[in-house]
């Protein structure tokens, strides 16, 4: 049986991309997990391993397409197209939520705890980390490659500084940068 498993990473930050690989193995590599339990050194040799020893596809969605069309439309246009670029016999997401696509299962840490779950976990966030990191040279003000968008209060500080740039989530909006209302 062809299991592909499916993973996100960039589902919270307030800048950069969102981005889901599906993964069908085949053959085990070791040391998979879920991408956020390992070091950037240990993601970064499996995330070559995973590419050589399968069937991948990842998909990406700009911070403009995630402010364009919703976070969770990005979510369910990544499925659909993982689901028809990869043949298998069982899909299984990450989590609890389908986002409206039938064809696949879902499992709450999945990625601790299914192989090629894990594989996807780990080509999408080195991925959107390897992103990140170039947009930095872009955007040195931020620090994008220390928080890698994530909400950090080095992050915060600098778009009270400096303001939103191109590849801030516009739509997201952040409480620490609210008027307080008294």
């Amino acid at each position: 049986m062809r299991l592909c498993g499916i993973d996100e990473a960039g589902r919270g930050p307030l800048a950069g991309p969102l981005v889901m690989a599906g993964v069908i193995l085949h053959n085990p590599i070791d040391g998979l997990n879920d991408s956020k339990k390992l070091s950037e050194k240990k993601r970064e040799a499996l995330f070559e391993l995973v590419l050589a020893n399968s069937d991948s596809v990842i998909v990406r969605f700009s911070s403009e397409q995630i402010d364009a069309l919703g976070l969770s439309k990005c979510l369910k246009m990544g499925l659909e197209e993982i689901l028809k670029t990869l043949s298998a016999d069982d899909y299984l997401f990450d989590g609890n939520a389908k986002f409206g696509v039938s064809g696949l299962r879902t499992l709450i840490k999945a990625d601790a705890l299914i192989p090629e779950v894990s594989a996807a976990s780990i080509l999408a966030k080195v991925t959107r980390d390897r992103e990140m990191v170039q947009l930095d040279d872009l955007y040195p003000h931020y620090k994008f490659a220390e928080h890698k968008g994530y909400g950090t209060a080095i992050h915060i500080e600098a778009i009270r500084q400096y303001g939103l740039c191109e590849i801030h989530r516009k739509s997201f909006k952040l409480k620490a940068l609210q008027p307080a209302l008294f």
